[in-house]
């Protein structure tokens, strides 16, 4: 194996990042309580340069680099600035809280700079090996995160719970990915791809490999029948936790989906397509119907996520015939659309203590006009409503179900917004059209709440704009 300049170049943000961590690592042991100021500030540069770096170094075309490890193509790219970006802003939202929660320490710092390193690898892997190792990385730093609150018992009894499924489903993946392995005889996606192509569904070990890696990914995707872990690790989380958990952990989910069912498996569509298209519905009714119920806000998001789950595996499930854009598109949006949410709910606080209830956010358009502004727009934009980035993110979505003659799926999925559209009202309602019972406000410095302002407004521009993005995601995709 060879490590020169392209290799290099290649791999630069991810050096960045991991080169970051370590050196943190040791900083850390020399600061002082009151100087975590420092790490957290040096921690949030390094994911801003890495996304930098990411974005520069777009290469023309795909390569494979290092043995195979490595891929790096436009994909890879975007998906990377998104993930940097998306971290950096749940650590910005989440400073104010994370310092009353007393985990404003150098131990989470490092934790999200691994598990941003884990996600990054999941988004340019080459192999079944890389894949994994990524996705290794990421969970382990997340599980971590979570139990940090050692304090709260929701927190402790959130990070055993995904500890366990998170295992369990991770043991699943692995399983799936040595059968692939068994069936091509090869690690590397793009020679997995050729032996699907030749042998297709008459390599049965292949088969059963495709259907274990697939729960595998539904698992990590949080898709019904595998989304139990969801509402109580979201619930039992930290807030600041949560939003990378909503965000930037299943925009790296839906990297690795992409890897190893389109990069890898991909000859095999019309056999996981079937899949995808039945957990799609699943997915849509679950979440939806169960979102209603709901009085804890987190728990409503932890389903509503569910649910758009179910969007996106809509569009993969129109893929093979559509193209790959609609979905690349939707988890964009989403990651932009869950962090800003899980971030204002993150910095809203009610007499020293975080908001948890529906009910919480009573007559806040009196009391923090500009917040509940930006909620507002955040809620219509998970219900799909125009002139919102959720509108459109739906609409290609449902685009891409009917070029795919999946008629009736796109008209599921449409019911099932319509429905999904009550519980988003229910917040816009408790923040519009109920009195205030206590003060609810925003804890955070004026930073986080700048950098929340233009997170929602840009959700809101890219649905009266929505080019940019499209074009964004068409060139991600090229290639596929």
């Amino acid at each position: 194996m060879t490590f020169g300049t392209p290799e290099m170049l290649a791999v630069l943000p991810e050096l960045v990042v991991m080169g970051m961590a370590l050196g943190l690592l040791v900083l850390d042991l020399y600061l002082r309580p009151d100087q975590r100021g420092i790490t957290f500030a040096l921690a949030v540069a390094t994911l801003a340069v890495a996304a930098v770096l990411a974005a520069v170094l777009v290469p023309g075309e795909a390569r494979t680099l290092l043995n195979g490890q490595f891929l790096h193509d436009r994909l890879g790219a975007v998906l990377k600035v998104f993930l940097l970006g998306g971290t950096a802003l749940a650590l910005i939202y989440g400073r104010r809280p994370l310092q009353r929660l007393a985990m404003y320490r150098g131990e989470l710092f490092i934790l999200m700079l691994l598990a941003s390193a884990g996600m990054m690898l999941m988004a340019s892997a080459g192999t079944l090996l890389m894949a994994y190792l990524g996705l290794e990385l990421m969970s382990l730093s997340l599980y971590t995160m979570i139990a940090m609150d050692r304090d709260s018992i929701p927190a402790t009894e959130g990070a055993v719970k995904y500890f366990l499924l998170g295992s369990l489903a991770s043991g699943i993946l692995l399983y799936g990915l040595s059968l692939v392995f068994g069936a091509s005889g090869s690690l590397a996606l793009d020679e997995i791809a050729a032996h699907a192509a030749r042998a297709g569904v008459s390599d049965p070990l292949l088969v059963l490999g495709g259907v274990f890696v697939a729960i595998g990914l539904a698992f990590k995707l949080g898709a019904v029948p595998f989304h139990m872990w969801i509402p109580d690790v979201y619930h039992g989380s930290p807030s600041p936790v949560t939003v990378v958990l909503a965000s930037t952990s299943k925009l790296a989910a839906f990297a690795l989906l992409m890897r190893l069912l389109v990069g890898g498996l991909g000859p095999m569509a019309e056999q996981w397509q079937v899949i995808a298209g039945a957990l799609a519905v699943l997915s849509l009714v679950v979440g939806n119907v169960v979102a209603i119920a709901q009085t804890a806000i987190k728990r409503m998001l932890a389903y509503s996520a569910i649910a758009h789950v179910g969007f996106l595996l809509i569009g993969l499930a129109s893929a093979p015939t559509s193209g790959y854009m609609a979905p690349v598109l939707y988890m964009l949006l989403y990651t932009l659309m869950g962090a800003a949410a899980f971030g204002i709910v993150s910095m809203l606080d009610r007499d020293e203590a975080p908001a948890r209830t529906i009910d919480d956010f009573a007559g806040l358009s009196r009391t923090h006009p500009w917040t509940a502004f930006l909620m507002l727009i955040l809620m219509f934009a998970l219900a799909g409503v125009p002139p919102t980035g959720g509108f459109m993110a739906k609409l290609y979505v449902f685009q891409a179900a009917v070029e795919a003659d999946l008629v009736w799926l796109a008209v599921f999925g449409v019911l099932m917004a319509v429905i999904g559209a009550f519980y988003y009202l229910r917040v816009v309602k408790a923040m519009y059209f109920d009195p205030p019972e206590r003060t609810l406000g925003p804890v955070g410095d004026r930073v986080a709440q700048g950098a929340v302002s233009v997170n929602a407004l840009a959700v809101l521009g890219l649905g009266i704009l929505p080019g940019p993005l499209v074009e964004l995601s068409l060139f991600a995709v090229a290639g596929i």
